[in-house]
């Protein structure tokens, strides 16, 4: 259960973490902010094989908040649910590609279907489907999309391993082409547009800079940025509206 305190408890307790980095108020700040881990976990989790271990998640997304108590600048116009929010997902993420996740059974499974599908595809002469491997292997066609899919999974996670196919070191992902990739004069263009838009968004006030900031960057919806408030949805679309109102004005002109 998520721990329910008044703003001058919270208020009390950040001062004491502050100042004097007491341990007791570390513990309060954490379980405070827990429902921020559960709840980057669960939208994470959602793209993820059944396989993965949610409490792992949760693990790294505490490891994040931790992080995040430590390095946060309360001096900063910033809110701590904003700064959090990044550490834990980058915490959960980071996890995700240190940890070999996948499970060995999968990874034995996936080693049959590729064996499956290479002697097939030698056998056939062309690329062949699921129902086919599954036939050769004597399960069902359900287990052999699933297994691709979770290895695929696993696949993605890794585009951060140095790859073996080049004289130079670089990673997988170094190798992808980007074909939104911007010209010198489009990215210059593009961080004048940024630094104008930042110094607009400085004039809102603190609230309708977290429900920007938590709408197009965290790309939360209005009804979960109503929950991280404890705000009403209709409020938060009062306050998105009003801030959109604010930018468009300040552009403008």
């Amino acid at each position: 259960m998520a721990m329910v305190m008044t703003k001058t408890e919270e208020q009390v307790i950040w001062e004491k973490w502050i100042t004097d980095r007491d341990t007791d108020a570390a513990d309060s700040l954490m379980q405070l902010y827990m429902p921020l881990v559960n709840y980057h976990v669960s939208r994470i989790a959602v793209g993820l094989p059944r396989s993965v271990n949610k409490d792992d998640l949760v693990s790294h997304g505490m490891l994040g908040l931790f992080d995040a108590l430590e390095k946060f600048d309360t001096s900063r116009d910033l809110k701590f649910d904003t700064y959090a929010s990044f550490r834990i997902r980058g915490a959960i993420i980071d996890g995700l590609r240190k940890e070999d996740w996948l499970p060995r059974s999968l990874r034995e499974k996936s080693k049959k279907i590729d064996g499956a599908v290479e002697r097939l595809e030698q056998q056939y002469g062309r690329h062949v489907d699921i129902s086919e491997v599954a036939k050769e292997l004597g399960v069902g066609e359900e287990e052999v999309a699933q297994v691709i899919s979770e290895s695929f999974y696993s696949n993605m996670l890794s585009i951060d391993e140095e790859t073996n196919d080049s004289d130079r070191e670089e990673t997988f992902k170094a190798t992808i082409v980007d074909k939104q990739m911007l010209t010198p004069e489009e990215s210059s263009m593009r961080a004048a547009q940024k630094a104008e838009l930042a110094k607009v968004i400085e004039n809102l006030s603190d609230k309708e800079q977290l429900v920007i900031s938590l709408f197009y960057f965290e790309e939360l919806t209005l009804t979960e940025i109503g929950q991280v408030l404890d705000l009403s949805t209709s409020r938060i679309s009062q306050i998105h509206s009003k801030a959109l109102f604010k930018l468009k004005q300040s552009i403008e002109f």
